[in-house]
C-alpha cells in the first residue's frame, strides 16, 4: 500500500505541475486580450477603423482564458463554491466532501461534455470550420478543440484531487489506526 500511495503522491504533483504550467501559459492570454481590446477600441474611435479578425480575437482569447484556465482554478482551489458547512469542517471531513465531489461530480460531469463534445469538434475538423463571417478567422475548429481540452485538463486535475485526498485519508487512518 505505501508503494501505491507513493506512485499516487507522484502522479498528482506531475499533474498539477502540469496544469500550474498550462495555467501561467493561459494567464498571458488575459493580457493579450486587454491589449486587443485596447487597440480594438483605439482605432475604432480614434481612426474609424475596424477589422472583423480582430473582433473575432477578442472571443478566442476570451474562451481560451476560461476553457483553459478551469483546471488551473480548480487547483487553486478558486471555484465559487457554497460553503457554509464546509468552512466548518475537520480536514478530514473536507477531505471526503472533495473526495466524492470529485468521483460523482466533477469526473461524470467532464467525462459527459468530453463524449459530448467529442462528435461536434470532430465534425469541426473534418471540414476545417472557418469564420463565416467575411474577413473572420479561419481557426474555429481550434478554437472549438478547446471543448475537448478543458474538460481533459479537468479530469487529469480531478485525478490529481482525488489521488491527493485518498493519500491524505489513509495516512491520518494510519496515524489513528
Amino acid at each position: 500500500m505505501p508503494l501505491l500511495l507513493s506512485y499516487f503522491q507522484r502522479s498528482a504533483q506531475a499533474i498539477d505541475s502540469f496544469n500550474e504550467q498550462v495555467g501561467r501559459c493561459v494567464s498571458w492570454l488575459s493580457l493579450a486580450l486587454v491589449l486587443v481590446t485596447f487597440c480594438i477600441v483605439v482605432l475604432r474611435y480614434l481612426f474609424d477603423l475596424s477589422w472583423v479578425m480582430m473582433q473575432e480575437s477578442i472571443i478566442y482569447l476570451h474562451s481560451l482564458v476560461f476553457m483553459l484556465g478551469a483546471a488551473y482554478t480548480l487547483k487553486h482551489e478558486g471555484h465559487v463554491r457554497v460553503d457554509i458547512i464546509y468552512q466548518r469542517c475537520t480536514a478530514t471531513v473536507k477531505a471526503w466532501i472533495d473526495l466524492l465531489g470529485t468521483l460523482l461530480l466533477l469526473l461524470p460531469v467532464a467525462g459527459f461534455m468530453l463524449w459530448s463534445s467529442w462528435g461536434y469538434v470532430s465534425d469541426s475538423w473534418d471540414i476545417m470550420e472557418s469564420s463565416r463571417n467575411s474577413g473572420g478567422l479561419p481557426f474555429v475548429y481550434l478554437l472549438k478543440t478547446s471543448l475537448l481540452l478543458m474538460p481533459g485538463l479537468l479530469i487529469l486535475q480531478g485525478l490529481s484531487l482525488l489521488m491527493t485526498k485518498i493519500v491524505f485519508l489513509f495516512e491520518i487512518d494510519v496515524k489513528h489506526g
